[in-house]
């Protein structure tokens, strides 16, 4: 098991992508703690971890929200004394042409993507600077490397999560901190389901892979990235998408 009784934190794992990392997570013997706004969908994570026999805990949080952050790392040192692993993966989208984009959308996506990594980074890594031990893994997008029409905001937030993942790397490193970010490329979630099929299958056409991503295909990036089979590697953002062509 390559998490095994490692403590991994995963905001956004009610659904989707952070779902899906935690249950692989539990499976590689980690202790988990589902982070998310909706305490019904997380709720049903943890249960679904438990009932595997892996141990899982749910903490409400509200990442754009600092003392909503403080307070859910307060009460998972509570429960487990530590945090080693974070997964910065909750994420939301507002898209809209730069014309037609209001400031109310294009601050509600920096303040989650962007602001909510840095409260939950800011949070967790004291914990792990103390024990001389930790690893930060940020979701950033395939559109922060390349831009993607109409995505001003997502692609503002994606791009700010990559610099802040190269600056922790460098502060955190000497204290046995790794920081690494995730770029996922085109991928099958429930932000997915309501783009016209016509829309996906010029996404499979853009991708070599001639497919969409998986949540799996994320979710094992993150681990290898958690594991000690990375040990050497920070300041480094994976790209997972199929060799998609912009």
């Amino acid at each position: 098991m390559r998490l095994k009784d490692r403590v991994a934190m995963v905001t956004g794992a009610g659904r989707g992508i952070g779902r899906q990392t935690a249950l692989t997570f539990a499976r590689e013997g980690a202790k988990l703690v589902i982070a998310d706004i909706d305490t019904a969908s997380g709720e049903q994570t943890a249960a679904k971890i438990r009932e595997s026999g892996s141990e899982a805990i749910f903490v409400h949080i509200d990442v754009a929200d600092e003392a909503s952050v403080n307070a859910a790392v307060t009460q998972v040192v509570a429960q487990f004394g530590r945090i080693d692993v974070l997964v910065n993966n909750a994420g939301v989208l507002r898209d809209a042409k730069l014309v037609k984009m209001s400031d109310a959308d294009f601050d509600f996506v920096i303040s989650v993507n962007m602001k909510g990594v840095f409260h939950c980074s800011r949070a967790v890594a004291p914990l792990m600077i103390e024990r001389g031990y930790g690893v930060i893994l940020n979701a950033s997008s395939v559109v922060a490397l390349y831009g993607n029409y109409g995505q001003s905001s997502y692609v503002a937030s994606k791009s700010g999560v990559i610099g802040m993942t190269k600056v922790w790397a460098r502060e955190l490193g000497p204290k046995g901190v790794r920081v690494n970010a995730v770029a996922p490329g085109f991928i099958q979630t429930e932000m997915l389901a309501a783009v016209p099929e016509k829309v996906l299958n010029m996404m499979r056409q853009k991708t070599p892979l001639r497919r969409l991503g998986r949540a799996q295909d994320i979710a094992n990036a993150y681990l290898f990235l958690a594991s000690a089979e990375a040990s050497f590697i920070t300041g480094h953002v994976l790209s997972v998408d199929g060799g998609v062509i912009t």
